[in-house]
């Protein structure tokens, strides 16, 4: 009997990654690393050669990669990595702003006591992170390993999780991984992070705003500030 008539909804079927699933995830990182070099131009037959796929597959991850803004192309010049630019940077990060502010509002009233203790034992997997690493570098990983989208999703919004989570995130990725080496103290970020969860556990939406405003602030200076240097070097 189909489901439906039966009046179910059918349980959907789980699709198993492909080969330009696996391949996308693995060029959107070494994009975001700095592997492929912001503004350098991609070679098909190269990445063919080092990924051992074939240039269908490869051409599929390309086209997901482009639409999450990673890659652009120009006549007679071909697929190149973006170009981080000061410009950019600040557009990306007024929205990152004011829809993080947005989220972290809507995360103090509607997150868990479960969702809360997650978010302190990945705080304290990143406290231990820096301790390893002797205080020179910050955890930086994605998806649920990674606090501000942890919150996000807390904020039960899906239109504000559609907006940070999957069309900006990767770019959002990409300025926080390559500038994170001006990060001076690694400490002061995962201080703020506390401040922001302590804020939550108090469901005190003013006060959350305020360190998550003021935390993305800080964040978008030290960017500036790469993109600054790095110009006057060239």
């Amino acid at each position: 009997m189909d489901d439906k008539i039966a009046g179910k909804e059918a349980e959907p079927v789980a699709r198993e990654p492909t080969k330009s699933d696996n391949l996308t995830e693995m060029l959107i990182e070494a994009i975001i690393s700095g592997e492929l070099l912001s503004g350098s131009k991609i070679s098909e037959p190269e990445l063919s050669r080092r990924y051992k796929v074939s240039r269908g597959p490869l051409r599929e991850a390309m086209m997901r990669i482009e639409t999450l803004g990673l890659i652009e192309r120009s006549p007679h010049i071909g697929a190149r990595v973006i170009t981080l630019s000061e410009t950019q940077l600040k557009e990306i990060y007024s929205v990152r702003e004011a829809l993080e502010v947005m989220a972290v509002r809507q995360a103090c009233q509607h997150i868990t006591s479960e969702e809360l203790h997650s978010l302190k034992k990945l705080l304290t997997t990143h406290q231990q992170h820096i301790v390893d690493a002797k205080g020179a570098s910050y955890f930086l990983q994605s998806g649920d390993f990674d606090f501000h989208y942890c919150v996000i999703k807390a904020s039960r919004n899906q239109k504000l999780v559609s907006l940070l989570c999957d069309e900006l995130y990767h770019l959002i990725r990409m300025y926080r991984t390559q500038f994170s080496r001006l990060r001076s103290s690694p400490k002061s970020a995962l201080k703020e992070h506390f401040q922001i969860f302590d804020a939550l556990c108090e469901r005190d939406e003013d006060l959350a705003e305020m360190l998550m405003r003021r935390h993305i602030r800080r964040s978008q200076h030290l960017a500036q500030e790469f993109l600054v240097k790095n110009k006057e070097c060239h």
